[in-house]
Parts: C-alpha cells; sequence; structure tokens
C-alpha cells in the first residue's frame, strides 16, 4: 500500500511539473516584487536594507580620506607586495589609479545603497501606508541616497545619477551627469528629508536618519557651495533641537553612549558572534600588525592580514595644542618590538602624554577613540561610527558666520568645542585667523572621522597642505616612493574604476587618468 501511494504521489508530481501553470507560478514561502513592497514591516525591511551598504563604504572610507591626507599614514610590510597591499598604499600615496579595487568599492558600494533607496522611493508613492509612515520611510531613504551622492560627488566629481529604480538594462547606462546636476538632486533630497523626519524624539535615538541628520548635510553641502547665509540659518535651527556635547570627548565615542545627545547620524554595529550581528572591526585595522593585539584588545587577535593601517602621523600629533584633552582620548601608543617579519610584538599600551620609549623598545601612535577593550569577540566590537556629530555642528556653525564677516558672532561655538578640550578661549576676531583656528579645531575635533581629505578639498589648501606634507614624510619615511604625496589639479578627483568604462562606453574618465 504505501508504494502505491508513493507511485502515485511520483506520478501527481510529475503531472503538475509539467503544467505551465506551475512553472510560472513563484515559491510560496519565497518574496517577489508583486508581494513584497506591501506592508509597513517589508518597506521598514527594505530602508534597513538601504542603511547596509553604509558599512562596505566604511570598510574604505578611511582610505579615501584619513589615510589620502596629512592625517594619518601606513606601516610599511616588505615582505608583503600583494596587490591588496599596494593597492591600499598607493590611495595613501596619491599614486592610484583607474583600476584599483578599493577606490572602485567605494563607487561600488555607494551605488548599491543609491539603488536600494530608489527601490523603495518608487514602490512608496503606490504604496498603501498612512502619510506619516510613508513620509518617515522616504525621508530616511532620501537622506541616505543623498549622503550616497554626496560622498561621490566629492571623491569622482559627476557621475551617473540614478533617481528611479532601474527595470531594464538600457536605464542602467548612463552617462555622467555634471557636478552641478549631482548637487542639485543632492539638495533636492535633503530638503525633502528635512521636511519628512522629526527631530530626535529622545536620547539615545534610535540611530535612524533623523531632521536633524538631513540638516547636518545640507549644511554641509552649502559649506562645498559657499552658500554660508543659508548654511548658518540650517546650523542654528539645530541648536533647538535637543542636541549637545557630552560632558567628555570620550564619551561620545564609548559603546554605551550610542546615538547619545552628541550623535547626529552614525553607522550602526551590532557586535558578538550571533546571527544577525554586524560587527565592527575598525579598531583592529587600526593597530601595529601583530600575531597577538592582546595587550591593547583584550583578547588574541592575529591581525597580521587586516592591521597596519590609519596609523596617527606626527603631524597631526604635534597640531594638538599643550593641554588638549582629545590627544591622549584619540591616541594611544603601542609599545613593543618589531620582528623580522615586520610583525610588533605588543609590550604594553601607554598614553601619548609625554611619552618616553622604554630602553630597548618602540612607541607606535594607534588610535584608541574607538577601541573598547575587552573585546567580546575577534570578529569586532559593536562600536558605531560617527558621520555627523554635534561639535562638527557647532564648528560648521563658528565657520559659516565667520565667512559671513560674523567673526565676534562665531567665537561662541567655537570655544564651545575648545572649553570641553580643556582649552582657553580663542580671542581673536581677525576673519583670517579665525578662519586658520577653525579650521585646526576640525582637523582634532574630527580626527579619524574620516573628514580630513574633504575639509582639504572644500577649504582650497588640498595642494598646498599635501605637497608641503610629502616633503616632510618623504624624509621621515624611506620606504616611500619619489612621487608619494606630490600632488596636482588632477589629483583632487579619484579615477572613474576601470571596470565602470569597460562596462559603460557612456562614462568619460576624470582628466589625468587613464
Amino acid at each position: 500500500m504505501k508504494k502505491i501511494y508513493s507511485l502515485i504521489a511520483i506520478l501527481c508530481l510529475m503531472a503538475t511539473s509539467c503544467s505551465k501553470d506551475f512553472i510560472n507560478k513563484a515559491p510560496e514561502d519565497s518574496y517577489t516584487d508583486d508581494v513584497f513592497y506591501k506592508t509597513e514591516q517589508q518597506f521598514k525591511s527594505a530602508v534597513v536594507a538601504a542603511y547596509a551598504p553604509l558599512r562596505d563604504v566604511l570598510l574604505n572610507d578611511y582610505f579615501t580620506s584619513e589615510m589620502h591626507s596629512d592625517n594619518t599614514i601606513y606601516q610599511a610590510i616588505p615582505g608583503n607586495r600583494g596587490t591588496s597591499i599596494v593597492e591600499r598604499e598607493n590611495i595613501s600615496d596619491f599614486t592610484n589609479t583607474s583600476t584599483n579595487a578599493y577606490v572602485a568599492a567605494t563607487w561600488q558600494h555607494s551605488y548599491t545603497g543609491i539603488s536600494r533607496c530608489n527601490i523603495v522611493i518608487e514602490r512608496l508613492k503606490s504604496a498603501d501606508l498612512t502619510a506619516a509612515v510613508k513620509a518617515s520611510l522616504d525621508g530616511q531613504a532620501k537622506f541616505l541616497r543623498a549622503l550616497n551622492y554626496f560622498k561621490l560627488v566629492r571623491l569622482y566629481g559627476g557621475v551617473p545619477l540614478f533617481i528611479k529604480e532601474v527595470t531594464t538594462a538600457e536605464e542602467a547606462f548612463k552617462a555622467r551627469s555634471s557636478e552641478e546636476e549631482v548637487y542639485a538632486q543632492i539638495i533636492a533630497d535633503a530638503q525633502a528629508a528635512i521636511a519628512e523626519l522629526a527631530a530626535p524624539v529622545k536620547f539615545p535615538q534610535t540611530g535612524e536618519a533623523t531632521k536633524g541628520a538631513a540638516t547636518m548635510l545640507l549644511a554641509e553641502v552649502y559649506a562645498v557651495q559657499r552658500k554660508w547665509a543659508e548654511a548658518e540659518k540650517l546650523l542654528n535651527s539645530m541648536l533647538t533641537m535637543g542636541y549637545d556635547l557630552n560632558a567628555n570627548y570620550a564619551d561620545a565615542f564609548m559603546p554605551t553612549n550610542k546615538n547619545s545627545k552628541e550623535s547626529v547620524f552614525e553607522i550602526q554595529f551590532l557586535g558578538g558572534t550571533l546571527t544577525g550581528a554586524t560587527p565592527n572591526a575598525l579598531s583592529f585595522h587600526f593597530l601595529p600588525r601583530s600575531k597577538d593585539t592582546k595587550v591593547l584588545t583584550g583578547i588574541s587577535i592575529d591581525n597580521t592580514s587586516t592591521g597596519g593601517w590609519n596609523t596617527p602621523a606626527d603631524d597631526l600629533i604635534n597640531d594638538f595644542e599643550i593641554g588638549d584633552k582629545r590627544l591622549d582620548a584619540s591616541i594611544g601608543i603601542a609599545e613593543g618590538t618589531y620582528d623580522a617579519s615586520r610583525y610588533f610584538n605588543y609590550a604594553a599600551a601607554k598614553s601619548i602624554i609625554n611619552y618616553v620609549p622604554a630602553t630597548g623598545k618602540i612607541g607606535v601612535p594607534y588610535i584608541k577613540k574607538y577601541l573598547h577593550a575587552p573585546l567580546a569577540a575577534p570578529t569586532g566590537s559593536g562600536d558605531d561610527f560617527p558621520i555627523y556629530r554635534f561639535s562638527d555642528a557647532l564648528l560648521l556653525l563658528a565657520e559659516a558666520l565667520n565667512e559671513q564677516g560674523k567673526s565676534s558672532d562665531a567665537l561662541a561655538p567655537l570655544n564651545r568645542v575648545r572649553r570641553r578640550a580643556g582649552l582657553a578661549d580663542f580671542i581673536n576676531t581677525d576673519p583670517g585667523a579665525l578662519r586658520t583656528a577653525i579650521f585646526h579645531e576640525r582637523r582634532v575635533e574630527l580626527a579619524f572621522e574620516n573628514h580630513r581629505w574633504t575639509d582639504l578639498l572644500r577649504s582650497g589648501k588640498a595642494l598646498t597642505v599635501i605637497n608641503a606634507f610629502g616633503m616632510k614624510i618623504r624624509e621621515q619615511l624611506p620606504y616611500l616612493s619619489s612621487d608619494a604625496y606630490v600632488i596636482d589639479q588632477h589629483h583632487l578627483l579619484f579615477p572613474i574604476p576601470q571596470n565602470e568604462i569597460g562596462l559603460n562606453p557612456k562614462i568619460i574618465q576624470n582628466p589625468g587618468y587613464f
């Protein structure tokens, strides 16, 4: 009897397998476009997916920002000349080419985020959801799209502009839009996000984009365009949204202070090893390469294949004023010795303040502000990464005021940041001196938060600063090539990834690259 039932079941399956209707049906336990973008929860999941590529962008961001400046350097490893090492060194040295995979990764991950935002924005138009829910989801998606395009336009110049869901192969191949067109879209998206999103309701926040995040983004866009009055108005509005500085600088980066009153927007991470965890591994990317980092991380981690990057440069360290509390909070010293393979044997963790190496030891600076030992797992921590903090808003407000001739008014937001750092008020109202002071303050306050390269671009100082830094650092680090940190106008943009040009002949390469 069992054999008969089995045979009948097989025959029935064969019969239905031959049915045209059966072939056309999607599996009942899977989602398709026809059934997924319907409920509030489904749209919320789609928006969460649009946030996710920010973590992928971040993994490469410090190469194209902090290391692509005078803030940080890399530690040489002459025994490993693999492509993954050399290409990252090239970005720091300003010798990268259009085939550099790490430059291409920023492009690719940014467009992944843009694509996901476009889907949400388009599908919401016909969704049967309340107006309030639609506004929140649409506002978050437009903020994220604007943030990604802001990243792209500052690194590459004009880029292909996708603002609708791509549904055909033909729609996927676009020429580059002008920088003006890209900025116009960024402004439109940020303005829509400001209108649709609410200010933080309470602190700590949820981690979602808010009116404050969109306001900060648009203010920075206006600063790039030197629309200082518009930037000032936006930044002043943030003063009424509940943001404030934490009592201590280091508090802004503590895992227990995620999404705090100082946070305007940060990339979210979840540490641990459980399913769904999204650990942040950057903290030990920023340590000297070692077979055992336990002295600093609290648990044994071999970072010989991932570490050695984003090491604080002496030029930055020396830029901190005497008594600036941010120096000790931001940078530590790993004391030890190098072995024959250029791996570091950690002996002790030391304060950078008045540091003198022990006999027979070497002190290597490392980024301390993101390292909170002991780590829960060797995969990384649960530390979030700041994109915008309230101190950034205060310093940008000071800049906007000064650039409009309101130098006396600019002192208040500037000194609010300085006082927390334990420094005396800046009192000189000469616009040039104040401009220099604000630029310095941004460097030390926002060190290692991936602002330095774009600040150099926005200020018009990139060519002068990097070439001067190059002369000093080539003398200090003999392993650098003679063309490292030698830049001209074409280096102010990265090359369009060659694989994108190969796929899409409509895309024209930036001048000076092949």
